[in-house]
């Protein structure tokens, strides 16, 4: 059934969507309704070339996934079923499904030691078009997403497996799923968060970073905002809501998978996995009054800045400056005193080509004290985009399943 009663279009928006209609009129099937070719005019700003070669190609990986066919009935793994923490607790107040992901319970390590990358994005797809399917039926046609980064930990995602993972994810998520995201709420974000969330927005577009509200551990702020828009009954009483397990748990894991650490009897694989210390730190002494300066030129995109550093016995300062092509420099991370004699600091900053990265331990501000420093700071190789194909097309297209 066509949705165009529901629109509120201007003629050139009416007009677009007739035009992508007629353009596409060979692949349309009967559910693909008004709504529907929306998404990917919004994804494209209205512009039906760019919206048509978008659905086209997105049309193709559907095809390449058997997302409409053999992928409906496929069944994961028992480790991803019983370890990939997902779950929709109900609807907001306009009838969007409401879906929880723990990602305390994420252990990508071990998934990713016991299952495919194929499985596991396999998985990603079939709650994806599951959780679609549900707001089709209710007629908002978008979902609300909480995630939880309570005890979120930045190191498994500076594994390179596990980087492009995320990445690749994020990728299939853009350009197969524009714009079905109605509110992502992030809370419990602790500060290395920020650090994790620099890398995500190089890859998510405009439309969706305005959907996400993040929240630190305050409670009393994240609950106010998601019972706004999600009524108690519908919502876990682990996140302010009525709803429990019959033996009290207030997670809800009834339909709230937490997910949890992967048992290495799961394992099916060995994957080089770099342990904390493995990239061995450089020692200075800043002499009081003075700096320590490195430059770091970038050639490439997809390149990120990883840093990690301790002091012994008092702070430093700590700053990122970048200077562009045209010369001209901006803070890509702004100078503060930094209590890295207290607890290691440590950082990623994605960064763009071509361009210079200047990384400043200060200590001109100490007058009276020389500064004992501990760091790492490096460049990675590109991190490009990652094509990750079923098995059949990845064995023909030289099978990247399992790089590194």
């Amino acid at each position: 059934m066509s949705s165009a009663t529901r629109l509120v279009l201007d003629d050139d928006q009416k007009f677009a969507l007739m035009r992508l209609r007629r353009n596409m009129h060979d692949v349309l099937q009967p559910h693909h309704c008004d709504v529907y070719l929306m998404r990917w005019l919004k994804a494209r700003n209205w512009s039906v070339e760019g919206a048509e070669k978008m659905l086209r190609q997105s049309l193709k990986w559907r095809a390449q996934w058997e997302v409409d066919a053999a992928l409906s009935s496929w069944s994961p793994p028992e480790v991803v079923q019983r370890f990939y923490p997902y779950g929709i607790s109900g609807v907001d107040k306009d009838g969007a499904p409401v879906c929880i992901v723990t990602f305390a319970g994420l252990d990508l390590l071990g998934l990713l030691h016991s299952a495919s990358r194929q499985d596991l994005i396999r998985t990603t797809i079939q709650i994806l078009e599951r959780v679609v399917a549900i707001a089709a039926q209710s007629g908002i046609h978008g979902l609300c997403v909480i995630c939880d980064m309570d005890d979120f930990s930045l190191r498994q995602y500076t594994w390179r497996p596990a980087a492009q993972y995320v990445i690749a994810l994020l990728q299939m998520y853009e350009a197969n799923y524009p714009e079905i995201l109605k509110a992502c709420f992030i809370i419990n974000a602790p500060r290395v968060f920020a650090i994790a969330f620099n890398v995500v927005k190089t890859v998510l577009n405009e439309n969706t970073l305005a959907k996400i509200q993040i929240f630190k551990r305050e409670p009393s702020k994240w609950q106010h905002a998601i019972l706004a828009n999600i009524a108690p009954d519908q919502l876990p009483r682990h996140y302010g809501g009525l709803l429990e397990d019959a033996d009290g748990n207030p997670r809800f894991t009834t339909k709230i998978n937490v997910g949890g650490k992967v048992p290495k009897a799961y394992y099916t694989k060995k994957l080089p996995v770099p342990e904390e210390g493995d990239r061995e730190r450089a020692s200075a002494v800043i002499k009081k009054g003075g700096q320590l300066v490195l430059d770091f030129p970038v050639t490439e995109e997809h390149c990120f800045l990883r840093w990690d550093f301790r002091t012994e016995g008092h702070d430093i300062r700590f700053g990122i400056t970048l200077k562009d092509a045209q010369g001209e420099t901006s803070a890509a991370v702004r100078f503060g005193r930094v209590a890295s004699h207290q607890l290691d600091e440590s950082g990623v900053l994605a960064c763009q080509a071509p361009a210079t990265y200047t990384v400043t331990f200060d200590n001109s501000y100490s007058l009276l004290r020389s500064k004992r420093l501990h760091y790492s700071v490096y460049l990675t190789e590109p991190l490009n985009k990652i094509e990750i194909l079923p098995r059949e097309q990845a064995g023909e297209a030289g099978d990247p399943r399992e790089t590194a």
